[in-house]
C-alpha cells in the first residue's frame, strides 16, 4: 500500500498562515483538539449579578446609615430634654445647694414657677402640695442634669 503523498506546490501557505497564531493563549477558541473547552461570557449574567450584589451591599449600608442617624437623632433629643430640664432648674426656686450624685425632683408650683425640692412624689404622703412633678434628675460632675424621669410636655 502506498501512503498519499502530498504535493507542497499546490499548498497554499497565506491561506494556511490564517489558520495558526503566534499568541493562542489570546484567542477566544480552543486552538488544538486537547484544548480546554471555552464557551462565550454571558455578560448580560455578569453584569445582573455584579448589580444584584453592589445593590445588595449599598442596601445593607444604607440601612446602617439610617440606624446610626435615629440614634444620633435620639441623642440630639436626649441632650435637647436635659438642656431644657437644666434651664428650668436654674431658673427655678433653690433653697440649698445641690450635692453631685443625688436625685432631686423638679416641681412645678400652681403658679408657674418651678421648685427643685430633695423629696421624691411619694413622700409627699397623700397630697402632692405641687400642680405637677416635671422631673427627677441627678446632678452630675460638670454642673449638668441627668433626666432619670420626665413628664415634661413636648415641644417641637
Amino acid at each position: 500500500m502506498q501512503a498519499n503523498k502530498i504535493d507542497v506546490s499546490k499548498i497554499d501557505l497565506e491561506k494556511e498562515r490564517e489558520k495558526i497564531t503566534d499568541f493562542p493563549g489570546l484567542i477566544a477558541f480552543a486552538h488544538t483538539v486537547g484544548s480546554a473547552l471555552i464557551r462565550p461570557e454571558d455578560k448580560g449574567k455578569i453584569r445582573g449579578q455584579a448589580l444584584a450584589a453592589m445593590h445588595d451591599q449599598t442596601d445593607r449600608q444604607f440601612r446602617q446609615v439610617m440606624a446610626q442617624m435615629q440614634l444620633l437623632m435620639e441623642q440630639a433629643h436626649e441632650l435637647k430634654k436635659r438642656v431644657k430640664v437644666s434651664e428650668r432648674i436654674y431658673q427655678s426656686t433653690l433653697n440649698f445647694t445641690p450635692v453631685i450624685h443625688q436625685v432631686y425632683h423638679l416641681y412645678r408650683r400652681k403658679d408657674g414657677s418651678d421648685f427643685l425640692s430633695m423629696i421624691a412624689p411619694a413622700e409627699w404622703g397623700r397630697q402632692l402640695p405641687f400642680e405637677k412633678h416635671e422631673a427627677s434628675v441627678r446632678l452630675l460632675s460638670d454642673h449638668t442634669w441627668e433626666v432619670l424621669e420626665d413628664h415634661l410636655e413636648e415641644e417641637d
